[in-house]
């Protein structure tokens, strides 16, 4: 009968010498280390600590205007083309890397300007209070004293403005939406409500599906229209009214509401009755809100002086922006390679802000670019750590801020408890109070 034993050698085990140390044996994988955890979360934590040591997301000031700045557009397909409109009738096309100006028009409109946008064949539509619509080319106007190169007239004050995505086709926002086209001096189909006596604040037309755009009024309604049928096809009241609208450039379904309430809301347009997702950390209104291209963040602004950047589908702990000279934020835009945020305020200053508050700007070796992704895979490994948590989450804002979000909270959690109160004790078949999703939307029309 044979027996197998596992054989080792006493010398691997035992001390050659009197006086010699007892060998030990050892795995060399690293992450067969009884220390392999701590080690990783300690640089999850540095990782972290590093980022905010390292957040100077603000880059520089574009100025020029004299009054507030009230709206911005982008060129499409270009990466340093932004037009900015201010209240004093003055409009600027600016060169981001260049930080100088395409086109500077000291007096566009009288009065402020009120809407700003690109078509695709590279020309600027600028509208104002003074019910006209100006079409520029700006890769011609240079000189002194620039010239529009057609004037559209309306017949009221005009709001806002959006071009088609494809077709020399804009919209109007006025006391009603007009289609206009670029070719004739009167406008090709006028949109409205029955029975709506509205001012129409916002217009934008899907970036998908080009014959659907959305609306925002003065008394609190959105509303859905197709040019193709030149009525509206749906129409919402909330509870608050809204500042501003963005459709996602990834979900042509998605619509990103900028509300009165301090808050911004996602729809899905196939289900106005409750809001997708709630986004909370302003403490005053929401005047501007736009896009990143990737439709994975957006950028909003308002009237409590900050700029905010939000991940989709998480509606806190945004990314906050804010100087001791910025004022309220009137616009705010994403740049087309989702890399700078720009603000407009009425200080009268365009701010460039870096989208990744502790970015470098810059080339970026291989090894760099591998130590920054592995970083950034320590801190979502370990974001549910609370010391690694509470270090990423940690913004400084200015204390007129803090304390307003402080005492909003308070109000909240306050009528929380009491709505929770009601429906403990209401009675059975009486009407109980709604869950805050619910009571936004009024009444749906159709």
């Amino acid at each position: 009968m044979k027996i197998k034993v596992l054989q080792h050698d006493p010398a691997v085990h035992l001390p050659q010498r009197p006086g010699d140390p007892t060998p030990t044996s050892r795995n060399l994988d690293p992450l067969m280390h009884p220390f392999a955890r701590a080690r990783e979360r300690t640089r999850a934590l540095n990782a972290a600590k590093m980022d905010r040591m390292f957040a100077k997301p603000f880059i520089d000031s574009l100025e020029g205007h004299v009054d507030a700045v009230e709206v911005m557009a982008k060129q499409p397909g270009s990466l340093t083309t932004v037009a900015s409109g201010s209240w004093d009738g003055g409009m600027i096309v600016h060169h981001l890397a260049r930080r100088s100006r395409l086109l500077h028009v000291p007096q566009a409109h009288k009065g402020k300007v009120s809407g700003i946008c690109f078509s695709r064949e590279g020309c600027l539509f600028s509208c104002g209070v003074d019910r006209t619509v100006k079409l520029w080319n700006f890769e011609s106007s240079q000189g002194e004293n620039p010239q529009p190169a057609a004037v559209f007239t309306g017949k009221s004050a005009f709001n806002f403005i959006d071009h088609h995505n494809s077709d020399p086709l804009f919209a109007t926002a006025s006391n009603l939406v007009q289609i206009w086209d670029e070719t004739k001096s009167l406008p090709v189909s006028n949109l409205t409500f029955p029975t709506s006596t509205e001012t129409i604040n916002s217009v934008r037309f899907n970036l998908s599906e080009t014959s659907v755009l959305a609306s925002i009024g003065s008394d609190r309604t959105f509303t859905l229209y197709d040019i193709r049928t030149g009525k509206a096809e749906r129409r919402v009241v909330m509870q608050m009214s809204s500042n501003a609208l963005s459709w996602s450039p990834t979900f042509p379904t998605t619509v990103l509401l900028a509300s009165e309430d301090h808050n911004l809301y996602t729809f899905d347009i196939r289900h106005l009755a409750t809001p997708t997702q709630i986004y909370k950390g302003h403490v005053a209104a929401v005047m501007a809100c736009d896009w990143a291209p990737t439709g994975l963040e957006f950028v909003s602004g308002g009237w409590d002086r900050t700029v905010r950047i939000w991940s989709e589908g998480r509606g806190h702990s945004p990314e906050v922006y804010h100087t001791k000279r910025m004022q309220r934020v009137s616009s705010a835009l994403f740049t087309s390679d989702a890399r700078f945020v720009l603000s407009g305020s009425d200080d009268g200053n365009v701010r460039i802000w870096k989208a990744k508050a502790a970015e470098r700007l810059g080339i970026v070796t291989a090894r760099e670019r591998a130590a920054i992704e592995y970083r950034e895979s320590l801190k979502d490994r370990w974001k549910m750590d609370s010391e690694v948590g509470r270090v990423v989450r940690s913004r400084h804002i200015p204390r007129p801020v803090y304390q307003a979000s402080k005492l909003k909270r308070t109000m909240l959690e306050a009528q929380r408890v009491k709505e929770e109160r009601r429906r403990k004790h209401t009675r059975a078949g009486e009407d109980k109070p709604k869950a805050e999703r619910k009571k936004l939307v009024v009444v749906e029309q159709m």
